[in-house]
């Protein structure tokens, strides 16, 4: 016990590096940042194993929690209650999952998912995966139609069929005065970003779909072959986990760092946002979230967990925004139309 006691916490101690090290050029911690909340917990029970029979190997996972604390407070946050959310406007960010229609046997329809946001009548919706089963100007005549609140709006669709589109999708009530985008090398991540204008204000809205890991079918495969008998198909199977799993790493540690230098050209206040596909132990998120604040870390409460898909929960979609905003409360919308939660954050100029 005492041994497996040390290699844990020597496992979580080595995630934080995850934030540091770009993948680039060490992609074994951000695996283990990946793998955080589960090396949390069983430190945590370690905690609790040595201290009920009073040993002092108690201080093995203390001193590693401890020193990463503040990781922690990124994924477990108690303000209980927020201060008024008068005269706030409300920022919604959602992946719909292409509204499910490539899901097999479906439990909640398009319809469904366009009628929740429709009465959810965020002041601001960014949609991720966004689906369009028509040209692009149809498509986002249709949604917009669907979706009503007199939204002005800003897509980007792409795709080989042009009646077959996937995209990322920004939605105000506010006035869009601009719109742009940053461009993704060899990848079919989006990011757009919208500026709008609030009272006197504008605001310069960064909405991010990052490169996701794309494992379903390597997972599958590696599933069977871990079930048969044979040695040299398993060991195949975790080299090409491996490298996959590098590739997404560094394609998202890249996305970020283009997103963060026209972060750091807008002549406004920023709010970044969108479903970012890493964690808070991850360099992508660090480098997106330096010199901005966390919404949920300001105002949130319990765990921030926005995943729900067939891996492990987790936390991978964010509301991020510089000084000259304040967040006022921050929400997880726990409803189970698509395998992401919506985050709901309740924003106010200062």
């Amino acid at each position: 016990m005492f041994a497996a006691n040390i290699l844990f916490a020597l496992a979580l101690l080595f995630s934080y590096l995850a934030s540091f090290v770009n993948p680039e050029i060490f992609a074994l911690p951000s695996l283990f940042g990946l793998a955080y909340p589960f090396l949390l917990l069983i430190n945590f029970l370690f905690v609790v194993l040595w201290a009920s029979t009073l040993n002092w190997e108690v201080v093995i996972s203390i001193v590693a929690i401890l020193i990463g604390l503040t990781h922690f407070s990124n994924f477990i946050q108690f303000n209980r209650t927020g201060p008024s959310t008068e005269g706030a406007f409300r920022v919604m960010s959602y992946n719909v999952r292409l509204f499910n229609n490539y899901e097999k046997n479906p439990q909640y329809s398009e319809d469904v998912i366009l009628s929740f946001l429709k009465e959810e009548g965020a002041d601001i919706l960014c949609l991720q995966e966004v689906f369009a089963n028509e040209d692009n100007s149809t498509g986002e005549r249709y949604l917009k139609n669907e979706l009503g609140n007199g939204y002005y709006s800003h897509t980007k669709f792409i795709g080989k069929s042009p009646k077959r589109r996937y995209g990322i999708a920004t939605y105000s009530k506010y006035k869009i005065v601009n719109r742009g985008e940053v461009f993704h090398p060899n990848s079919s991540s989006l990011t757009i970003f919208t500026d709008i204008v609030i009272g006197k204000d504008t605001v310069r809205i960064f909405n991010n779909h990052l490169q996701s890991f794309k494992l379903k079918n390597v997972e599958r495969s590696f599933i069977d072959e871990i079930i048969s008998s044979d040695e040299r198909e398993t060991i195949d199977g975790v080299k090409q986990l491996s490298v996959n799993l590098r590739k997404a790493f560094i394609q998202r540690a890249n996305q970020a760092i283009l997103v963060k230098q026209e972060i750091n050209k807008s002549p406004y206040p920023v709010i970044v946002l969108g479903d970012f596909n890493d964690t808070p132990i991850s360099f992508a998120y660090r480098k997106l979230r330096k010199g901005l604040n966390d919404s949920f870390v300001e105002s949130g409460y319990g765990a921030g967990f926005t995943y729900k898909g067939g891996y492990p929960a987790n936390r991978i979609d964010y509301v991020l925004y510089n000084d000259e905003l304040e967040s006022k409360y921050f929400e997880i919308k726990k409803v189970k139309y698509s395998d992401h939660y919506p985050v709901c954050s309740y924003l106010m100029i200062k």
